[in-house]
C-alpha cells in the first residue's frame, strides 16, 4: 500500500522560511497579528556546543503523518474526525471536528520545545475570533492615506485577500473556528499529481516527497542511503517525516 512520506534534507536546507511561506498562503493559515498564528510548516532553531566547536541546526517541523498516529486514537468522534487515508496520509475532517482538541494532547509533536521556543504541528482556531482578525479591521495605518485590511478584502473579494481556493472533500480552503487543523501533505494537490507547496518552493531541494512504501522511490533510496532519522522515535509513533544529513557537517 502506498505510504506518502517527506525526506528533508538539513545539510541543504538553510532555514530562509520559503517552504513556511509558500505553506502559508497555499494553505491560507493565520497570520500573527490576530494572535492565533498557525504554521503548518514551522521551524526548531538550535545552536548547541561550545566557540569554536559549535554546531547549528534549523530543523523543519510539521505533521509527521504518523502510522501510529496517536491523534486518530484519541479522536472521539464516530466517525473519526482526524483518520488514515488509504495512502497513509493523516487527514482532518473539518465537518466531523468539534473542537475538543483531543488530537493535540494526544500528539507527542504537538508541543515540541527547544530551549523555551514552542512549535506546534497541530493549530487550533478559537472559537468566537473571527479566522483572519486582520482583514476585519478598518483601522487605516496612515488615516486617508492607506487602506484598511477590510477594504483590502472587501476590494479583493475574499478573506484573505490573496486567498488560496481549492476543492477537498474533507478540507476547507479556509477553516472555521473552534476546529484544529494542521498539515494533510497538500492532499488537495497530490491528488492532481502535484507535489506539496512546500516542497515546490524550496529553493535548495531539500524537501522529497513520495511513496516510501516503494522501495525504488527517491524518498524511500535516501532514507536507505543517508541512514534517516525521525523525531522522538521512542513514543513509538513511526512517523513518516524523516531527516538526512545536516547543515553543520556533509554525512
Amino acid at each position: 500500500m502506498t505510504q506518502y512520506a517527506m525526506v528533508i534534507d538539513l545539510h541543504k536546507c538553510s532555514g530562509c522560511g520559503a517552504c513556511a511561506l509558500a505553506c502559508k498562503t497555499g494553505n491560507n493559515t493565520a497570520n500573527p497579528a490576530n494572535g492565533q498564528a498557525h504554521n503548518w510548516a514551522d521551524f526548531q532553531a538550535e545552536v548547541s556546543g561550545k566557540f569554536p566547536k559549535t554546531k547549528y541546526a534549523m530543523r523543519p517541523v510539521l505533521c509527521n503523518h504518523c502510522a501510529n498516529a496517536p491523534c486518530v486514537k484519541a479522536c472521539p468522534v464516530t466517525p473519526k474526525a482526524m483518520y488514515k487515508t488509504k495512502d497513509g496520509i493523516t487527514m482532518h475532517n473539518d465537518e466531523r471536528c468539534i473542537g475538543c482538541r483531543a488530537c493535540q494532547e494526544a500528539c507527542p509533536y504537538s508541543k515540541m520545545e527547544v530551549k523555551g521556543n514552542e512549535y506546534s504541528v497541530i493549530s487550533y482556531n478559537e472559537e468566537g475570533k473571527p479566522y483572519r482578525a486582520d482583514f476585519a479591521d478598518k483601522t487605516e495605518l496612515i488615516p486617508g492615506c492607506t487602506t484598511s485590511g477590510a477594504e483590502l478584502a472587501a476590494k479583493a473579494g475574499a478573506i484573505p485577500p490573496h486567498r488560496t481556493a481549492y476543492d477537498h472533500p474533507d478540507y476547507q480552503d479556509v477553516r472555521r473556528d473552534n476546529i484544529t487543523e494542521k498539515c494533510i501533505f497538500c492532499d488537495h494537490r497530490v491528488k492532481k499529481g502535484e507535489l506539496p507547496n512546500c516542497v515546490v518552493a524550496c529553493p535548495a531541494k531539500a524537501r522529497t516527497f513520495g511513496d516510501i512504501s516503494d522501495k525504488n522511490s527517491e524518498v524511500a533510496q535516501l532514507v536507505k542511503k543517508y541512514k534517516g532519522t525521525v523525531l522522538k522515535p521512542e513514543k513509538g509513533t513511526k512517523p513518516n517525516v524523516y531527516y538526512i544529513r545536516s547543515f553543520s557537517v556533509a554525512k
